[in-house]
């Protein structure tokens, strides 16, 4: 004797060896025994033989017609033997009772199931929802197969395309564009990403990484709201004619500064900062906007300012224009002492605007200390304030650990075109803690920290910047910032493109206004500030850095292209992570044997992938040390590795990196 019976959901066959009331001993075709209650037997046979039962009767239930078994059966509860003698005309044999048991299990739209060998034809009502579901799908799968053929074809469907960026950023796998593409480059043999890349739903892997950004921070896109850019109402004038310093790109100029030499000697110094804040009142469109954005967006080649581009026309630091102004003036005597500070709110004459790339080549350490420094228009003002500078500096007793690094600036031309897109990158290297750069850093440092402790003595919550144990924190409390040397440091010089020092001006113009301030003590506005704030300059700061490392890439592809491939210097960081001299990137580097941090290698680039933002780099051999090249302290090492921005989603070489952490602004923290 044979049975069929039902085990773990499935439909199995065997011999029987005993039997008892309650229970068989069953041998399957496989040669396994097994023990099979009796409740669960639905079927007893002596032919044909167990291993051809299944297969035969699923050669015979592909031929039945479920809708016509529906249309016969009854509405009362039944068993298959009872439908299969309806069917067949008389007793059926095993084959034709297990191919009717088997047809009824697969057509659970027509028949439900009651029990084992049991089932109960489905409601007209029920059954019309449940086909109607299933040509929906039919339907859905049928879009599905047709929109993933057309991405392996290397189109991008309409559809697809609409919703691109939330397939690639955040993909919602209910969304049956998303079935397709996943389903496309399944069938392709690719990621995603390269599927889409090659499909053509975005136009370079650079818009690919800008989109991911926009996804998160911008979804509603970078146009500003509708707004009006109020007017600065009359100010005093200040009497005095300011200049500005800044890179040649610079187009929100926050600070500029003015020299009176003073009766009796000595010198009345002005540091003017840009006042939007004089036209922009909390509560107004631009306050909102600013607040929103919180700060201006840097990256290669473009950025997105905080402010409109007619409100920073209206109050950046312009050239030739009289502007509005918060400025703080330092009498300094002839041995360069600081006896005096007053803040004023005022309208400044800009008389010009300088350019590190017009200044730098006259004014720089080789021409100030080899007593060669050229004639040029505004060289007295400059020297004294760089002399005034290295007092200051003295005076906080925390000279500049930069000296001797590099900053490295990035030119895009967009109007240039290379195979991987629009844009001819240029990176060029810049001595960091140039003379420029100490006169401005100062002269920053002077005027948040005196400002901010005048806030402070105000009892007028602002925003500060504090620094202990080797930690930057944002604070509503005055706090030191050791690392700075000052016993508190307010952002306050660059309203243009920081909520914050924006806040801070605020702040201080209702102190010198003798007006109640904007925010008042624990206020729960300024608290949520500062934790928007941190948040999104961190991501602001992350981007900028990812998006460097994307054009560095980009600037090895235009080596290549141009036929260097070379070996490259790099330094190296720590065991297999290396930082090219000539670019500021850092990339893992497997085959480097055991070397001290900062020795010098020779490396060879490739395996470049730009919509993963990586590259590989492969040890070619040691170089000697630079003449004068500058140790670097511990500390240093570990911020510098920390800042490197290595794609998260590639494995790792040697031991885990540290966490990533936000830059530093430029010119340490008196941007």
């Amino acid at each position: 004797m044979n049975v069929l019976f039902e085990e773990d959901g499935h439909f199995r066959a065997g011999s029987v060896m005993t039997d008892s009331v309650s229970s068989l001993q069953v041998e399957l075709p496989s040669g396994k025994r097994s023990k099979v209650k009796a409740a669960h037997v639905l079927l007893r046979f002596a032919s044909p033989e167990p291993s051809a039962l299944l297969s035969a009767a699923e050669t015979q239930s592909a031929e039945l017609d479920a809708p016509f078994l529906w249309e016969v059966s009854g509405d009362d509860e039944f068993g298959f033997e009872e439908l299969a003698r309806e069917y067949h005309g008389g007793t059926p044999d095993a084959v034709q009772s297990t191919a009717v048991l088997l047809c009824l299990h697969a057509a659970p739209v027509y028949f439900h199931r009651k029990g084992r060998g049991r089932f109960r034809k489905a409601p007209p009502d029920i059954l019309k929802a449940a086909l109607a579901g299933l040509e929906k799908k039919r339907l859905q799968q049928e879009q599905i197969d047709g929109w993933s053929s057309e991405l392996q074809a290397g189109r991008t469907p309409p559809e697809i395309a609409a919703c691109a960026a939330q397939i690639l950023y955040k993909p919602d796998r209910n969304r049956l564009e998303t079935k397709a593409v996943e389903a496309a480059a399944g069938a392709a043999g690719l990621s995603v990403v390269e599927l889409m890349a090659r499909a053509g739903a975005f136009a370079s892997s650079h818009d690919y990484h800008l989109g991911r950004f926009l996804f998160e921070y911008f979804p509603r896109g970078t146009d500003f709201p509708t707004h009006e850019v109020p007017a600065v109402g009359e100010l005093p004038d200040a009497g005095v004619h300011a200049f500005s310093i800044d890179d040649a790109t610079t187009t929100e100029i926050d600070d500029a500064f003015s020299v009176q030499p003073k009766d009796g000697g000595g010198w009345r110094v002005g540091i003017h900062i840009a006042a939007p804040s004089l036209a922009i009142q909390p509560g107004t469109p631009l306050a909102d906007i600013a607040r929103s954005r919180l700060s201006t967006v840097y990256f290669p080649g473009r950025k997105i300012t905080m402010l409109p581009d007619e409100a920073v026309d209206a109050y950046t630091l312009a050239e030739g224009r009289d502007c509005p102004a918060l400025s703080l003036y330092l009498d300094v005597e002839t041995d360069l002492r600081v006896t005096a500070k007053e803040s004023r709110i005022e309208r400044v004459r800009v008389a010009a605007n300088l350019r590190h790339q017009q200044i730098e080549p006259l004014f720089n350490e080789d021409t100030l200390m080899s007593d060669a420094l050229p004639d040029f228009p505004w060289r007295d003002e400059l020297l004294l304030l760089w002399r005034l500078a290295e007092v200051l500096e003295a005076g906080r007793g925390k000279p500049s650990a930069n000296s001797g690094q590099m900053d490295f600036n990035f030119y895009v031309d967009w109007e240039r075109h290379t195979a991987d897109g629009d844009g001819y990158v240029d990176i060029q290297r810049r001595a960091r803690g140039s003379p420029l750069d100490k006169l401005v850093a100062e002269l920053m440092i002077v005027a948040n920290n005196t400002w901010g402790a005048a806030l402070r003595d105000a009892g007028i919550p602002a925003l500060y910047r504090a620094q202990g144990a080797g930690k930057v924190r944002m604070t509503t409390v005055a706090a030191p910032h050791e690392g700075l040397g000052v016993d508190c440091y307010a952002w306050s010089t660059s309203p243009l493109r920081r909520y914050v020092d924006l806040v801070n001006q605020w702040q201080m113009i209702t102190l010198l206004r003798g007006e109640p301030p904007v925010f008042p003590p624990k206020s729960e506005a300024l608290l949520s500030a500062l934790r928007d704030f941190e948040v999104v300059y961190a991501a602001y700061a992350d981007f900028q850095r990812s998006m460097e490392r994307y054009w560095c890439l980009r600037w090895l592809r235009q080596r290549a292209d141009a036929g260097d491939d070379s070996p490259l210097p790099a330094l190296v960081l720590r065991e297999s992570l290396v930082r090219l001299e000539h670019i500021p990137l850092v990339l893992r580097c497997p085959s480097l044997p055991a070397r001290d941090p900062r020795a010098r290698v020779e490396v060879e680039v490739d395996h470049i992938r730009l919509l993963d933002n990586d590259a590989r780099a492969r040890w070619v051999g040691d170089l000697a040390p630079l003449e004068g090249q500058v140790a670097v302290s511990e500390d240093e090492l570990a911020e510098e590795i920390a800042e490197a921005e290595l794609p998260p989603d590639q494995p790792a070489a040697d031991a885990p990196l540290p966490e990533v952490t936000p830059a530093a602004p430029e010119s340490g923290e008196a941007d």
